[in-house]
């Protein structure tokens, strides 16, 4: 793709996408899922893959845990359109019981081919923050192995001019029998250091541009 803005780019990189054969994830599925959002998004949220409701919608993070993604975020003071939000996977991989379609975690060759379309999106948006919602997010992006709660919370360097921030996928919260309170507050308490970082993040950078501590955006 070459010329256009990112936001054009975006657009005709989700209709390519629409047509994606590069796992037989396709096969099963009622649509591509792609990413929405901000192209000059700060934050870059990336999930595992579409869920039952997002699959119809055609949506990331539209159905149960998208609403509790949503609201979380509000808590957290973070507007989501003014974020990217997307999946590794863009295409809902289930098994049938009844007539219910369950989900079933992606694997590595399904998360590695469609790992062009996610490098595309974050070329494309070049956020200075990637929130990672739980491992498989996180290591469908980097090379070492995270583990959720050993290195949730912690803004990591990443790539150049960009940082990592692992937590849970907010359907953690809808799955946890023990104090579901406090797992929820410990999720929002990791969105708020997201939207600290890039808040002083921006401080700093039109700091350097001005000469002063003012605010500003990257």
């Amino acid at each position: 793709m070459h010329g256009g803005t990112p936001e054009k780019k975006l657009r005709e990189m989700a209709r390519q996408a629409e047509h994606c054969t590069r796992c037989d994830l396709y096969r099963n599925a009622t649509q591509t899922v792609f990413g929405e959002g901000s192209p000059d998004a700060s934050i870059f949220f990336i999930g595992e893959q579409p869920g039952d409701k997002e699959d119809l919608a055609g949506a990331p993070f539209v159905g149960p845990a998208g609403n509790i993604f949503n609201k979380c975020l509000e808590e957290a003071g973070i507007d989501r359109s003014e974020c990217y939000v997307t999946n590794a996977v863009k295409h809902f991989k289930f098994r049938l019981r009844g007539k219910r379609r369950m989900h079933q975690r992606p694997n590595a060759g399904e998360i590695q081919a469609c790992r062009w379309w996610l490098n595309g999106e974050l070329e494309l948006v070049r956020p200075r923050l990637i929130v990672a919602l739980g491992a498989t997010a996180a290591n469908s992006i980097a090379p070492r192995k995270f583990k959720v709660m050993r290195d949730r919370g912690a803004i990591l360097p990443f790539m150049e001019n960009q940082a990592l921030l692992l937590t849970v996928h907010p359907s953690y919260l809808l799955r946890v029998r023990d104090d579901m309170a406090l797992q929820r507050e410990l999720f929002v308490r990791d969105l708020r250091t997201a939207a600290e970082f890039v808040h002083e993040d921006a401080k700093a950078a039109d700091g350097r541009r001005t000469g002063t501590n003012g605010a500003g955006r990257r």
